[in-house]
């Protein structure tokens, strides 16, 4: 159902307010939240309840939908009253990280199912124009990337608050107040779990807060959460909420404006809270939030405006004057993205659909990362990886996670805006290294991550651990397509970018002909699976030429062949090379220029990103012109004598 959708690009539709602020001036008592004096409709409530009596419920408003469903309804009566499209159920806690604070954590689905309800006969009551149920989930109070609540429990009480508000009939879905870019991974499985098992796809819109500090909780800037929201389909209504008044957001809706390709969200409170006898006061008044909302969908076409914390019918009905026959700006990015392709819908099974992003490139839990440069390739650092680094193993095998950590910190002083990281070592236990590494350069390093493993479970377990917008390496159809689809379903479902080597069932591809061969049936596979040729790094692979093979002499002139007839081909893919692969087995001082000379052509012939250790890498001006031409000679297998 997109019906909540429909006719955004020329009608704003207008959220309802905060729920807390009305239930606080309800004159509700601890008697209100207790169960025991309420009609009992399951037998969840009615254990609950035996098992804790009264103790602890005193002020879990969630719980008001199972004992005081009357006040819950004449909040969201108030709200329709005062002309608001979409009216969120009243289950901001509603999880059992939540709820077990009040020792209640089995009646997240109850409570969801009874909050839906309430806000469905109420809006399916409430005369004029149709309004639409949002069922509305909070960040929780416990964060994932600090290790307070697991991944998988998240996805699971989230698809459990989604299944119940689904099932009670909601139009909508919506995370509001996120502060953790993992927890937003995991509620978003959550949410699709939930839409699979009721077997009823809505909307889900996602909507981040950003503090005063001007980043997400946890340092998060908006660039990196929007490139990571734009890489599921599901989510279709990206925005802000909460933190903040509608003067501290705008900077951050302008972004959003200039570059989100979904439909834009706006909930601020009413203000900075001050202070006063112990309790938060909210002073923006009803007349300039609506200023504000004006603002911006003239100027950063947002599309759906309401309140947050402290805003009240008030404040929605004079937004809802105020917006009457207003239109989201038209040069606002995503209003332009659904003007070049019409009946967009975000799976991208069109190549030229990639042109839609403004942000190109993949992410951290703290920043983006463009994929182009402006005076380098993407440089993806190698060190972290226990196949090419022997202080990397060593620190691996010892369990020296901070000696680890430091050394992948080295690498992005260095100027590696990726880091890829392989702990595959014989003898260990993959899985179980890849998420203590992971888990804390999820924390450390500010620059995105690419996991490098030839095991499917490893890098799922990986996915779990990292925030943003990752990078898996590898595919390849070595062994058919099994695997590869495998990893295509995870880069899918967790949000990241693959890395695809030319590689078939017939061994790595040596011609440059052979190459774009395989890279043509690697997009077909890809674009089948809704990525985004940007996404996908079509690695071209070489061959050592330090090994003396006649058979390989020609093997950097065919990769770099190959690299430029898969850009000509495929203009909006990307291309990376192991680039130290084609001096394996000289002396270091060798493999230094070779590398150097061998990058330097690939980034002629179209190269977008390389592994390598970036200090190794020495510019033409560094290196003597003779020993420069050498290694030229040796890439382009330019022979001077006659072979007898």
């Amino acid at each position: 159902m997109r019906e909540v959708l429909d006719g955004l690009t020329e009608r704003v539709r207008v959220f309802d307010g905060a729920m807390g602020t009305l239930l606080q001036s309800s004159g509700l008592t601890d008697k209100d939240f207790h169960l025991r004096e309420r009609l009992i409709e399951s037998e969840a409530y009615a254990q609950a309840y035996s098992r804790i009596g009264p103790a602890k419920l005193d002020g879990c408003n969630e719980l008001l939908n199972l004992t005081r469903p009357d006040v819950v309804r004449r909040i969201h009566d108030a709200y329709l009253a005062a002309g608001s499209d979409l009216i969120e159920t009243n289950t901001f806690g509603c999880t059992d990280v939540v709820l077990a604070e009040y020792d209640v954590p089995e009646l997240v689905y109850d409570i969801a199912l009874a909050a839906a309800r309430i806000a469905r006969e109420a809006v399916d009551a409430a005369p004029g124009p149709r309004r639409y149920v949002v069922g509305a989930l909070g960040p929780g109070t416990k964060l994932v990337t600090l290790g307070q609540v697991g991944f998988d429990d998240i996805v699971s009480t989230y698809a459990t608050g989604f299944r119940a508000l689904l099932e009670g009939g909601s139009d909508a879905l919506l995370l509001e107040t996120l502060q953790d870019l993992l927890m937003v991974k995991a509620a978003i499985l959550g949410a699709r779990r939930a839409m699979a098992d009721t077997e009823r796809t809505v909307p889900l819109m996602v909507q981040v807060t950003i503090e005063q500090t001007g980043t997400m909780l946890l340092g998060t800037e908006v660039g990196a959460a929007l490139n990571y929201l734009e890489c599921f389909p599901c989510v279709q209504v990206v925005g802000i909420n909460c933190a903040t008044g509608p003067v501290e957001m705008a900077p951050f809706v302008r972004f959003l404006g200039q570059n989100s390709t979904r439909p834009i969200s706006v909930q601020p409170n009413a203000g900075l809270p001050q202070m006063e006898g112990g309790h938060a006061v909210y002073r923006l008044s009803p007349a300039e939030l609506a200023d504000a909302h004006v603002r911006f969908i003239q100027e950063d076409g947002v599309a759906m405006v309401g309140g947050c914390c402290g805003t009240t019918p008030e404040h929605l009905r004079a937004v809802r004057d105020a917006v009457n026959g207003l239109r989201p700006n038209p040069d606002a990015h995503w209003v332009r993205t659904h003007a070049s392709f019409p009946g967009f819908d975000f799976r991208l099974r069109q190549p030229e659909q990639a042109d839609a992003f403004a942000l190109k490139g993949c992410s951290s839990l703290y920043q983006f990362q463009p994929y182009a440069q402006d005076n380098s390739i993407l440089i993806v650092g190698e060190r972290t990886n226990a196949n090419g680094s022997r202080a990397f193993r060593e620190m691996l095998n010892a369990e020296n996670w901070d000696g680890l950590t430091e050394l992948a910190r080295e690498q992005e002083q260095e100027g590696a805006h990726v880091l890829d990281v392989c702990a595959a070592y014989v003898g260990r236990n993959e899985v179980h290294d890849m998420q203590r590494l992971l888990e804390r350069l999820n924390r450390a390093i500010t620059v995105p991550l690419m996991i490098d493993s030839t095991e499917v479970d490893v890098m799922e377990a990986s996915l779990k651990a990292v925030a943003g917008k990752a990078i898996l390496n590898s595919i390849n159809f070595e062994d058919g397509e099994k695997r590869a689809r495998l990893v295509l379903e995870l880069a899918r479902n967790y949000g990241a970018g693959v890395v695809a080597l030319t590689i078939d069932e017939d061994g790595m591809a040596k011609s440059a002909e052979r190459k774009l061969l395989v890279a043509d049936r690697l997009l077909a596979l890809t674009r089948e699976f809704g990525l985004p040729d940007q996404d996908v790094f079509i690695d071209a692979l070489t061959f050592t030429l330090g090994s003396g093979d006649e058979e390989f002499r020609s093997a950097g002139i065919e990769t770099l062949e190959a690299i430029r007839l898969i850009h000509a081909k495929y203009p909006r893919v990307n291309s990376i090379l192991g680039i130290s692969n084609i001096s394996f087995g000289l002396r270091p001082s060798a493999r230094q220029v070779l590398n150097s000379v061998f990058l330097a052509e690939a980034e002629r012939a179209g190269l977008t990103a390389a592994i390598v250790h970036s200090s190794k890498i020495v510019p033409l001006n560094r290196v003597e012109a003779e020993t420069w031409g050498i290694a030229e000679d040796l890439v382009f297998d330019r022979r001077q004598f006659a072979i007898a």
